[in-house]
């Protein structure tokens, strides 16, 4: 199935419980225009409604980059002025939001570079897949500009403090090898490798329980924002949901049986 969006460059697909979001702006090394990051918002929501999906894939087109961060090309149009700006904000704002509080597994499929907002929008995703080629970093110090303290966070629970600070501090570029050393990448595979081994294990977490998943990512989730009360409460609904599902009948069930869990997500 593939989404109609109102925009060619962004591309949307489902297959095999799998929602593809393909960022395609490759003459710009993929950097976000004001009409993909409406189409992200656009695509996460969509995904988040449907039950069909059970894991969301994020990739590049062209193969030279994951994304490059926002289109300043198109900022003299678009964010000249005060009141542009606040519009900007609020669409890039909503598919930040859908970016950072999708319920379902989100990967990161990486290849080349994944540099500054491209590499802030790939910490978004739980799971991060790269070819040996590609290269990581934020750039910011060279540039003179100034990091959200939501994105370092991010980076800081990920690879730890001292590693973010040099990052920051260094303004370097680093290898896969290195990325995957830090915790910044969880697998490497070749380029002519790396589609099929996202593929089969974003296949393997549909096959799981949509709900156990889901409980999964809440808590971990809570723990990175410090287990605030809330946020506990909701994993405690979440975990109690698992136990009282059809899911978790069938999975005993299964394991009686010695056979293959038929899993529904309820």
């Amino acid at each position: 199935m593939t989404l109609n969006l109102t925009t060619e460059r962004m591309q949307a697909h489902i297959d095999s419980g799998i929602g593809w979001m393909v960022f395609d702006n490759p003459a710009r090394h993929n950097a976000l225009s004001l009409e993909m990051w409406q189409a992200i918002g656009d695509i996460l929501e969509h995904y988040a409604a449907d039950d069909a999906v059970r894991v969301v894939v994020m990739r590049g087109a062209g193969g030279k980059a994951f994304v490059s961060g926002a289109d300043i090309s198109e900022f003299d149009e678009k964010r000249a002025n005060a009141q542009q700006r606040v519009e900007y904000g609020k669409i890039a704002g909503r598919a930040t939001r859908w970016l950072n509080k999708l319920e379902k597994p989100l990967i990161a499929l990486i290849e080349g570079y994944c540099i500054g907002g491209g590499l802030a929008t790939a910490l978004s995703a739980d799971i991060r897949f790269a070819t040996p080629d590609s290269k990581f970093g934020i750039p910011a110090a060279k540039l003179g500009l100034g990091y959200e303290y939501e994105g370092l966070a991010k980076l800081a629970r990920i690879v730890g403090p001292s590693r973010a600070r040099d990052i920051m501090f260094s303004a370097r570029f680093m290898e896969a090898a290195e990325a995957k050393d830090m915790g910044l990448v969880n697998f490497i595979e070749s380029r002519e490798d790396i589609e099929a081994a996202c593929m089969a294990y974003a296949e393997r977490i549909a096959g799981n329980a949509p709900l156990t998943v889901q409980a999964a990512k809440a808590a971990v989730n809570a723990w990175e924002s410090g287990g605030r009360d809330e946020d506990l409460d909701d994993v405690r609904a979440l975990v109690d949901a698992c136990f009282n599902s059809e899911d978790y009948k069938e999975g005993r069930a299964a394991f009686a049986a010695k056979r293959a869990p038929q899993f529904e997500g309820r």
